[in-house]
């Protein structure tokens, strides 16, 4: 195993030696082939060794790094520009540890238009690429997101006025097989479902929506203000109107947001941050036309690096991920940019004209980047303050329980079925305090004793439990890095002492409890008393946030599961169709409604169907109409 460069000055200077004075993209690697840093230079033996001479300098987070790094790699491009993209781009993909890391503050909601559809969807969402495309959400590299906006109020009454000024897609499925909706009669769809517009044409009026969430409305209205001459001039008032309209409600957008610089043709950002303790907030205002058009915002560890290192990456990361024509003209800064010339070429080549990079130092764009920073302080007073309250909470339920450290993983498990019919559990996870969706769970209750009409909610949380740690309780396995601190249960001392019989050999590794309803009585294991609690304390404020998340969790899916076999109920009497059968004839007709006013040959050109069993289905549906 190697050791690291800083104990090994020879072979530091033979790597040192082989890297080119271009620009490139360079790897820091610990002894474990781990990828601590990665960074860009237009000089790459240049910038290497310089962390190397005096590591003290470059502060106790690089510090620490540099006498971590076991080896060092390289890419070599032809441009700094192309360094900064391939920086980015390797940054995102493997996350290192020392790079500045923006946080995912899901209080911050983007907006996505899926342009990897034939007809495009405008929905907002709180997280990128979730890879739920069935849903509202997308995972493609072709579609779009536009934010993070500050103001959610604003923007939902944004795209509120869009759908109600364009005819957009209201629906991801259709509500009717044959015909268009209401929607469509009074003007507010196109008719998408029943191809009553062709993908090009309603692409078309996207682009235009889009360019509103590009900051681009005045761009858009002189478009639009061309169109509805054309349109008198052709006689067509009908749609000169619906122009004229669409221009009034545009204008409308903002009209409020007037900002005050002695130029207001130019395109402009300003970004400036607020640095405390944990966090560092960062704003960046958006301002096209002398109107202040968007309001994005970040959140990064405070530790992370200088404030112009930080202010940096925020820029390289938000800028590679928009369109050309959404980079301004202008970018005012609150600090100086380690590497201003490098960002500055990018975004020059990038929008094919040049960008100027200013720290402004008197009058109006001065007093622009002073009040953009007083935003940023107060977003952080409001994300410390909500960091505290978790602290706090968990603090004190670290107290609570007699623990030595704090809870970092807590996991909460619950049960949902209606007198034992579709029973299921869930799983949640909170991490340091905060909900991580991405380690929720749903179970199946494989137990065949409960079913309906008999429920047994001790043996069905039993059974998840042991599932659970299946490979422990076997001894088959070391705790792992997803090892819980806190298991909760959601109910008494019955449902408890149900897991502990399971969990009872790992009861020294974990803390294992549960959360009663009625009093939000916390009970431990082997003990005949709730714990003396008060429920309104930080602590069990805490434990009641995860319980309550297993249940919604647990009710969810326990709905989605009862309303499969509902629908399914009907197929399940019919001779010859089987599961299998089943799902492929809701892949296609979506609903018992429309298989029910399928045509024989509709329904046998479904996939495994044919024609024989197509006719059982259409007959078992019109027995009394025959």
């Amino acid at each position: 195993m190697l050791q690291p460069l800083i104990q090994d000055r020879d072979r530091l200077e033979q790597i040192l030696r082989q890297l080119p004075l271009t620009p490139g993209v360079y790897f820091f690697k610990d002894k474990t082939d781990q990828i601590l840093y990665i960074g860009k230079s237009k000089r790459l033996r240049s910038r290497v060794r310089s962390y190397f001479r005096e590591p003290a300098q470059l502060g106790p987070r690089l510090e620490l790094m540099v006498y971590q790094v076991a080896d060092i790699e390289f890419i070599v491009t032809d441009t700094e520009a192309e360094a900064l993209a391939l920086e980015a781009n390797l940054i995102k993909q493997h996350q290192p540890h020392f790079n500045v890391l923006l946080k995912d503050d899901k209080k911050y909601p983007y907006v996505c238009i899926t342009w990897s559809e034939p007809y495009p969807r405008i929905f907002i969402t709180r997280k990128r690429q979730l890879g739920n495309v069935g849903d509202t959400r997308s995972d493609s590299p072709k579609d779009r997101y536009y934010g993070p906006y500050v103001d959610s109020f604003r923007l939902r009454q944004t795209l509120a006025l869009v759908k109600r000024l364009f005819p957009l897609r209201q629906r991801p499925r259709p509500l009717f097989k044959d015909r268009p909706c209401l929607n469509y009669d009074i003007g507010r769809c196109p008719g998408v479902c029943q191809g009553l517009i062709s993908p090009q044409e309603y692409r078309q009026t996207l682009h235009k929506v889009a360019m509103i969430f590009q900051g681009r409305t005045g761009e858009l209205v002189a478009q639009l203000q061309a169109q509805m001459a054309q349109a008198a001039a052709d006689l067509n008032f009908e749609l000169a109107a619906r122009l004229r309209d669409q221009i009034r409600g545009l204008e409308h957008l903002g009209v409020d947001q007037k900002v005050s610089l002695p130029d207001d043709t130019v395109s402009r950002d300003a970004i400036a941050l607020a640095l405390g303790d944990r966090h560092a907030a960062i704003q960046l205002f958006q301002i096209r036309a002398g109107r202040l058009v968007g309001r994005l915002a970040f959140v990064a560890d405070a530790q992370s690096g200088s404030v112009g290192t930080i202010l940096q990456r925020v820029l390289e990361e938000h800028y590679a991920q928009v369109d050309d024509v959404e980079i301004p003209s202008e970018i005012l800064l609150q600090h100086p940019l380690p590497e201003a010339d490098l960002l500055r070429t990018y975004l020059s080549e990038k929008k094919g004209r040049a960008v100027t990079l200013t720290v402004p130092q008197r009058q109006a764009k001065a007093e622009l980047i002073a009040m953009v920073q007083r935003n940023a302080e107060l977003e952080l007073a409001r994300i410390q303050q909500a960091s505290d309250r978790t602290q706090m909470a968990l603090e004190d339920l670290a107290q609570l329980l007699g623990l030595d450290t704090l809870p970092h993983r807590i996991e909460g498990y619950d049960i949902s079925h209606i007198q034992g019919s579709d029973a299921v559990a869930s799983r949640v996870v909170f991490i340091d305090g905060l909900p991580a969706k991405q380690h929720y769970r749903h179970y199946n209750i494989r137990n065949p004793e409960v079913k309906l009409g008999h429920s047994d909610d001790f043996a069905s949380l039993a059974e998840i439990l042991r599932r659970r740690f299946a490979l422990y309780l076997e001894g088959k396995g070391d705790p792992p890095d997803d090892w819980p601190d806190v298991i909760l249960i959601d109910g008494g001392k019955g449902q408890l002492s149900a897991v502990v019989q399971v969990l009872e050999p790992l009861l020294g590794d974990l803390t294992l409890l549960s959360l009663a309803k009625q009093r939000e009585e916390i009970f431990l294991p082997h003990h005949r008393q709730p714990l003396p609690t008060d429920p309104e304390q930080p602590g069990v404020q805490l434990l009641r946030r995860v319980r309550d998340e297993a249940h919604r969790f647990a009710l969810n899916f326990h709905r989605q599961k009862r309303a499969q076999r509902q629908r399914r109920s009907h197929l399940d009497q019919i001779p010859g169709l089987g599961y299998q059968r089943q799902k492929e004839l809701f892949a296609t007709f979506r609903s018992i409604d429309y298989i029910r006013m399928a045509t024989p040959e509709q329904l046998a050109q479904v996939h495994g169907v044919g024609p024989r069993l197509a006719e059982k289905i259409y007959r078992y549906f019109h027995a009394d109409t025959d």
